[in-house]
This record gives structure tokens, C-alpha cells and sequence, in this order.
């Protein structure tokens, strides 16, 4: 079976290689808009045969069935089809029908042109026409581009190529298990990065739809969503990931979108990932020159939802193009108009007007939203007034790959009591930096989620605001002024430096230690003088005793029965799961219950042990789980397939079989757990020829100091390069001759028989090294086939829950490690004091003086 990454994988590298240098911004509507075509055909044929009731026919087969349905009963299979999903692609225009004249060698760019044109107009004669109509416009693919192909011979070369790509896949199976979407999602988000500067137009980070989506999610009950600035539709369904089976079923999708390109790949996107057309209302508009979605009846009021969520544009310049004045109720509540040479206000207001009294709204903008005056201060004013913001979060600067600008979150709320404080959280810190972007781990948007949850302070990162202290700020709502940063920087003490000695006070700043192991840091200080102390033994002895101690022991012992109940409880969730397991559901669980644990233990970071779970699902238990739910758990462990590598570059570049590989158990894992002796001894032999080699480079340096004449025989036995001069390795076969030359039982050429011996023996463990490791490869590609029960059991634990354990204990031990590095940083500052240096001082102006004296006048 091919995994959801696999299938990633594969069309990103495939899209890669086939863009040549199309700007990936174009290129994606090529390859998306094709990819969704596919998916239109594929439903079409798996409609014909459920209502024909066809079973266990091939691809080919049922496409022959269905021209024969055709021809039989005309219009009618058409009109069946059409009433059940909206639409139907004809025979002759299917995917399927692409792929045969590829393979047939009749392939023509034409007859996609046709199929596009034709679905077009056998969905506008049809109900629901409008969630279909202009998926496939010349807007969105252009056949006749040449950035496709400088002529038509290029053009159909390219997209014969692009079309064989999705030509294997099953669109509509892969869509009943999310991996379609999840796939097509992937690729968006791949896109934007390639398209730099141009990805703002059709998608938001991951993580900050993360942020966004589970806040809304948890904030009301929603029924409607609306994103007036919709980009590729990401925002909405990461929202609707967040609610369960039945509210995402009944959930209505509203979005608008001005790029016409991108308002059709969120259609494609909705559509791709299961919404049916009548729960998605998608308009291609300009959101703050018309008003939408409007109600006729009540047009003062407009449309309103139970989320509204947006990545609006930052900081748009002439804004206002179509004249909108004051008396627009969606800027009535401002009472005045946000500036034209910001349209930030003017976004937030629109889809504010748009929230529903019970909603809540999560919108993405640049930080002068909330210190910038004139206008856009009034309407700050009158938003805090009526306390509709709800919360800040302040996020890191370079999360978007088209600005590196930070931005805030903000939420607003209309049912807010006026008493109520806004929260504001500066997650600005908090992140990880990847390549040029930095992102937001799991952990860190955990962090900002339960902090908005709970509503909590905390030094550094969180507090609630009251509106009287806004007042008293005259409205400025520039984060630092309310969450004051952390100073960790330890405050020099002057009498230290003059007089040695650590201040007692920054001792009893070792909040941690004092707690836990008081007395085993009381007994390595003494007094020196009041109010200081001094180490009396090494900082390295401390850490040893304290992390040996039995308070260390006792905690580490807890959370070792902790994780061990933890890891047999979901060991047996996990390896038994089926078609029917909510796996997303047990990544919850399992996510909440290791907060739950660690909160138990004073001091440990809770949100490091969420991020090692969030990793193990990343890196195992996500791609295993989506194996496991459609396999029988140890039939799927003694499963291999081809390891497949790549050969060649360019147009010789080609798949080739290099074994087996595992389809649940690495290979490197079963050579550790089954087959570690044979590992050693492969091991063994490697760092023999290292030390050879190492050996024979300091034989070679020495070969070109002049000296003796067997110097100079080994001098004239290294390679060459082109210029001839001497390279840095022997020739075995001039070693050879040379040695022939002399008595080679005399004591006499011991470092020319030293040197033929090394090549001799490094010759030898190479080729046992091949050999054993042939051997290995073997065993263990045929053992995968033949593992016990018991043998599976063990490497899957270990795969999965190696290193769980060690890593919660290091959580035990992270913050005692960080105060002993504080500790040691002031024994080391404090450790000299001025006196000692000007000691140290005059100690070198003597030893200078003595060298002059000693110094001899040559006249």
C-alpha cells in the first residue's frame, strides 16, 4: 500500500522535475488544476459503476463499459450522473481516455482543451453549475503558455509527462482517507514556498492556521465559517479538521477571493477534500469594494457567521478605489474610515461586521494595527470601548515565506462582558528556526492554545489587561508595553568582583536546586565573608552528586512508572487499530495525557515532553498507523518491498531495485535488535582501516622530508596528479616492484615493507567488510519475512518508544543542569578579583622586564 507521504513525496519530486523553470507560482495551477480533473473523472466512473452495479472490472475495462452505457441510453446516464454529483466528464474526455492516447502515441494538447471546454458546458446546464463553473478557465490553465513548451511539440510533451503523473492514482479511494486533500494541501504548501514573495496571494502557514483554527474551534459552536480573503481555502478546512465528524458534515463553507486563479484552486481544494457543493458558497470578488454576502432583506445588517476567519493582505495602498464612504454599515462602528494607505482596518472591520453576537473572529495582521495613530487609532478606540478584542498573540517575524514582518493574531468577540480583560500573549520567541523561515513547532502552539484557554500569566509570555489599564495606555496596545520581557542576564555585583566571593542572594536565586537538593548545595559552599560564599569543590562533582542524589532518583523512578503505564496502555491501542479507528483522535488523547503526566512534576517543561510525543507521530506513528489501519499488524511486519534508488541525472535518470526494504521495520533496526554481533564485528573491521589509513598519512608526510633512500623510494611510490606532483596516497603496484629490488628478509626497508603491509591488510578488510556486510543484507532482508511475534513486538516498541524514557528523565534533569550552568557561570565570574589580576598583571610586567634586561644590543 502507498502511504499518504509517500504519495507526497512522489508528486512534489514529479512536479520538480517537470516545471524546468516555470515560476512555481503558474506552474501549480497546471498541476493542481489537472490533478483535481483526474478527480472529477474518477468519481465520474466510480458513480457509473455503483449505479450500474458493476463489480471486479479493470480501469480499462470499465471505461469500455461506461461508452457502451452511453451509446445504449444517451442523455439519461448523463442526467443520472449529473443528479448525483453535480456534474460528469463524457468518455471520450475522461482522464483515462488522455492516458490511452499517451500510451497509443495518438496524444494531442487539443483534446485536453476540448475536455476542459467540455466540462464546462455540461455543467452549466446542470443544478449546482456554479460550484463547478470556470475551474478550468484560460486564466487558470493556459494550454497555449509558452512557459509550457516554447512551441506545440514542447507544450505536449510537458503535459503528456504532467498528466502521467496522477495516472496510477485512485482519487476517489485516496479521498475517502483525507490523503487526497491532505495530498493537494501538501502541494499548496510546497508552492508557496517555491513562489517566494507571490505565496501570500493563495496561503497561510501551516502553523499560524494551526493557532488560528483551534481557537475558533474552541471558542463557539459553529455551523458557518467565512473567510472573506479565502486564498486557497487552508483556513477554512483547518478549522473544520478541529470539529468533529457530524459538525464538519453540516458545517457551510463561505469564502471570497479577487485572484481568480486562486478563488479556483479553493474551490478544487474544498471539493478535494470531501465538502459538498451545497456546503460551500465560494465567490470570485473584491471583499472591500462589494460587500458579501449580502441579505436582501437585511442589507444594513449583513450575512452573518459563527467564525469568521482571515489572512488579509497586509497594509494595502489605495484601498478604497470604489469610494466607499462612512455611511457603509460595515465602517459605522469605526465612525470613521480606516486610512487609504492602510486597508488593515478596513479587513478586520469588514469581518467583524460579519461575526455573529456569539461568534468569534481569529485574523492575521501586521503589529501597527496596534500602536499606529490617526485613524486606525480611533478605530482601536472605539473597538476596546465595546471590548470586542478578546486577545492578542504576538508571533515570531519571518513565518511567511512572502513577508518577514512579525504579525499578530488577533480575536475578537461580541458578547463580551465590558469588565472583561483582553489577554495578551507574546509567542514572538517561541519558535525554531528552519532553513531561512522560522516556524512554530507543535509545542509552541500548544502553549499559545492552553494559554488562551486558560486565560493564564505568566513572567515574560502572558497577561490579562484590563480595560482601565488600556485606558491609562491612551489605547496603545503595543505588546511589550503589557508583557515585559524576561531579563535572564545575571547582575554583576561590583564588592564580587573588587573582593571575590558569590553573592549569597544569587545562591538563593537557584530556585530549583534549593527546593530539591538544598542540602547537597549547602554542603559544597562555605562562608568567605558576609553575605558571600564559596565553592569548595568542582561544579563537575555537584552535578554528579546531585543528579545521583535520591530526591533525583525518587522523581526520575515516578516518572519511569508513569511513562511505562503511559507507553503499555497506547503500545495496544496502537498495533490493534482498523479501517474504522479515529486515529487523529488517539494523537489527542495521547498528546493531552502526556501534559497530564508531566504536570505532576514541579519544574519539568511540560511542553518539551509534548513536543517529543508530537515528533514520535511525525516520524512514525502518522505514515505506521495509515499502514496498520488496512493490514493485519504482524502480517504487515513481515512485509518487504523493493528498495527503490535513483541512477543517473538529466535525461539518463532512472529507478532501479537495490534489494528489499521493510514495509513497518527499518532494516537498520533489525540489524541493531537481531543482529548486533555481526554489526560489531563489521564495526570492528572499519575502525581497522581507519587506523591503516591513518597510519599510512603519517607514513606519506613523512615520505617527503628528505632523508634516507628508502624516504626517497617511498617518495617516488606516491600517486601523481596531472601536473605530476606527488599526491597523498602510495601506489601498491610501485611498493610491490620496489621491494623485489632488495632482500626483504634484512632489517634494512622496514617502513617500505611497513607501508606494503598496510595496503596489504586494508586491502583485506575491505574486502572482508563488503563481504560480511553482503552477508548481513541478505540475512536481514530474508529474516523481515520470517520474524517471530515476539521479535516484531520488540522492534516496533523500540521504534516507536526508544527513547521516550530517556527523554522524559532528561526533562527531570533539564532545569537542575540549567541552575548548575548559572551556578557555574557565577563561580567563574566572581572567581578572580581585581587584586588576583593585578597580581596576574604585575606578575607579566615583571616577566617582561626580566626579558628586556636579558635582551643583547647587536651594534
Amino acid at each position: 500500500m502507498i502511504t499518504s507521504d509517500e504519495i507526497k513525496r512522489r508528486l512534489w519530486d514529479g512536479a520538480n522535475e517537470l516545471r524546468g523553470s516555470m515560476d512555481a507560482s503558474r506552474y501549480k495551477d497546471y498541476m493542481l488544476g489537472l490533478m483535481f480533473y483526474k478527480f472529477l473523472s474518477d468519481k465520474t466512473l466510480d458513480t457509473f459503476k455503483n449505479t450500474a452495479n458493476i463489480e471486479k472490472v479493470t480501469e480499462e475495462e470499465l471505461v469500455l463499459e461506461y461508452k457502451k452505457a452511453r451509446d445504449n441510453h444517451g442523455e439519461l446516464l448523463y442526467m443520472t450522473i449529473q443528479s448525483i454529483l453535480g456534474y460528469y466528464v463524457v468518455p471520450e474526455y475522461l482522464y483515462q481516455t488522455w492516458i490511452s492516447d499517451i500510451n497509443s502515441g495518438d496524444f494531442e494538447v487539443k483534446k485536453v482543451t476540448d475536455s476542459l471546454n467540455d466540462f464546462e458546458r455540461s455543467i452549466a446546464i446542470g443544478t449546482g453549475s456554479d460550484d463547478f463553473k470556470g475551474l478550468f478557465s484560460s486564466s487558470t490553465i493556459d494550454l497555449t503558455d509558452t512557459a509550457l513548451g516554447s512551441n506545440l511539440h514542447e507544450r505536449s510533451k510537458n503535459l503528456q509527462s504532467l498528466i502521467m503523473l496522477f495516472a496510477d492514482l485512485n482519487m476517489v479511494a485516496l479521498q475517502k482517507g483525507d490523503v487526497l486533500g491532505d495530498a493537494y494541501e501538501y502541494l499548496i504548501g510546497q508552492f508557496a514556498m517555491e513562489s517566494g514573495k507571490k505565496a501570500g496571494e493563495f496561503y497561510t502557514p501551516h502553523q499560524v492556521s494551526e493557532v488560528m483554527a483551534q481557537i475558533v474551534a474552541k471558542s463557539s459552536e459553529i455551523k458557518s465559517i467565512y473567510d472573506p480573503t479565502v486564498g486557497s481555502g487552508s483556513l477554512l478546512l483547518t478549522v473544520g479538521k478541529y470539529l468533529d465528524s457530524d459538525r464538519q458534515k453540516n458545517l457551510n463553507y463561505y469564502g471570497q477571493e479577487k485572484n481568480t486563479a486562486t478563488y479556483n484552486l479553493a474551490r478544487m481544494n474544498l471539493l478535494l477534500h470531501g465538502v459538498r457543493p451545497e456546503k460551500m458558497t465560494v465567490k470570485n470578488g473584491d471583499t472591500l469594494s462589494h460587500d458579501w454576502p449580502e441579505d436582501p432583506e437585511k442589507p444594513n445588517d449583513g450575512v452573518q457567521f459563527d467564525a469568521v476567519v482571515m489572512n488579509p493582505p497586509y497594509s494595502v495602498k489605495n484601498w478604497n478605489r470604489s469610494g466607499l464612504k462612512i455611511s457603509d454599515p460595515r465602517f459605522e462602528i469605526a465612525g470613521v474610515l480606516p486610512p487609504d494607505s492602510k486597508g488593515d482596518f478596513a479587513f478586520l472591520l469588514h469581518g467583524l461586521f460579519h461575526l455573529g453576537q456569539s461568534g468569534t473572529m481569529a485574523i492575521v495582521l501586521p503589529h501597527g494595527v496596534l500602536f499606529r495613530g490617526g485613524a486606525e487609532g480611533e478605530i482601536r478606540k472605539r473597538l476596546i470601548k465595546k471590548n470586542y478584542i478578546d486577545t492578542i498573540i504576538g508571533l515570531p517575524s519571518n513565518l511567511f515565506t512572502n513577508t518577514g514582518i512579525p504579525v499578530v493574531v488577533l480575536i475578537l468577540k461580541k458578547n463580551r462582558e465590558l469588565n472583561e480583560s483582553v489577554l495578551v500573549i507574546d509567542a514572538s520567541k517561541n519558535f525554531t528556526k528552519i532553513g531561512k523561515q522560522n516556524v512554530l513547532l507543535e509545542k509552541d502552539i500548544a502553549k499559545i492554545i492552553d494559554t488562551f484557554i486558560e486565560r493564564r500569566f505568566e513572567e515574560g509570555y502572558s497577561c490579562l489587561v484590563s480595560r482601565e489599564v488600556v485606558l491609562e495606555n491612551d489605547f496603545n496596545m503595543n505588546i511589550p508595553r503589557y508583557v515585559i520581557a524576561k531579563n535572564d542576564e545575571i547582575i554583576h555585583d561590583v564588592d564580587a568582583h573588587l573582593f571575590g566571593g558569590i553573592p549569597e542572594r544569587d545562591i538563593q536565586n537557584l530556585k530549583i536546586l534549593n527546593k530539591i537538593v538544598a542540602d547537597i548545595l549547602a554542603s559544597y559552599q562555605e562562608p568567605y565573608r558576609p553575605g558571600y560564599i564559596k565553592l569548595t569543590r568542582e561544579i563537575s562533582e555537584l552535578t554528579k552528586e546531585i543528579l545521583k542524589s535520591d530526591q533525583v532518583k525518587n522523581k526520575s523512578n515516578t516518572m519511569m512508572t508513569k511513562i511505562n503505564e503511559y507507553t503499555n496502555k497506547y503500545w495496544d491501542v496502537l498495533r490493534n487499530i482498523n479501517k474504522t479507528t479515529d486515529i487523529r483522535l488517539i494523537m489527542e488523547n495521547m498528546l493531552l495525557e502526556i501534559k497530564n503526566i508531566l504536570s505532576e512534576f514541579e519544574y519539568v517543561n511540560i511542553y518539551d515532553g509534548y513536543q517529543v510525543i508530537a515528533e514520535i507521530w511525525k516520524d512514525y506513528l502518522t505514515n505506521d498507523l495509515e499502514l496498520i489501519s488496512v493490514s493485519e499488524f504482524y502480517s504487515l511486519a513481515r512485509t518487504r518491498e523493493p528498495n527503490i534508488i535513483i541512477k543517473g541525472s538529466g535525461k539518463n535518470k532512472r529507478e532501479e531495485q537495490d534489494g528489499w526494504v521493510g514495509s513497518l521495520i527499518p532494516n537498520d533496526l533489525i540489524i541493531k535488535g537481531l543482529y548486533k554481533d555481526e554489526s560489531l564485528e563489521i564495526e570492528r573491521l572499519k575502525q581497522d582501516v581507519l587506523e591503516i589509513e591513518m597510519e599510512l598519512d603519517e607514513l606519506v608526510e613523512a615520505s617527503k622530508v628528505e632523508g634516507s633512500e628508502e624516504n626517497e623510494v617511498l617518495f617516488e611510490s606516491l600517486s601523481k596528479n596531472k601536473e605530476g606532483e606527488p599526491g597523498n596516497s602510495f601506489v601498491s603496484t610501485t611498493i610491490k616492484s620496489e621491494l623485489k629490488k632488495y632482500n626483504v628478509k634484512s632489517n634494512e626497508y622496514k617502513l617500505i615493507k611497513r607501508v606494503e603491509t598496510l595496503i596489504s591488510n586494508r586491502s583485506k578488510n575491505n574486502n572482508q567488510i563488503r563481504d560480511k556486510e553482503s552477508e548481513l543484507i541478505e540475512l536481514v532482508q530474508n529474516r523481515i519475512l520470517i520474524l517471530t511475534k515476539e521479535e516484531i513486538d520488540g522492534l516496533i516498541f523500540e521504534k516507536w518508544f526508544g527513547n521516550l524514557l530517556e527523554n522524559m528523565i532528561e526533562l527531570i534533569e533539564k532545569p537542575l543542569k540549567e541552575e548548575l550552568d548559572i551556578l557555574k557561570q557565577l563561580d567563574n565570574q566572581y572567581k578572580y578579583t581585581l587584586n588576583d589580576l593585578d597580581e596576574e598583571y604585575n606578575e607579566v610586567e615583571d616577566l617582561f622586564k626580566s626579558m628586556m634586561d636579558e635582551l643583547v644590543v647587536i651594534e
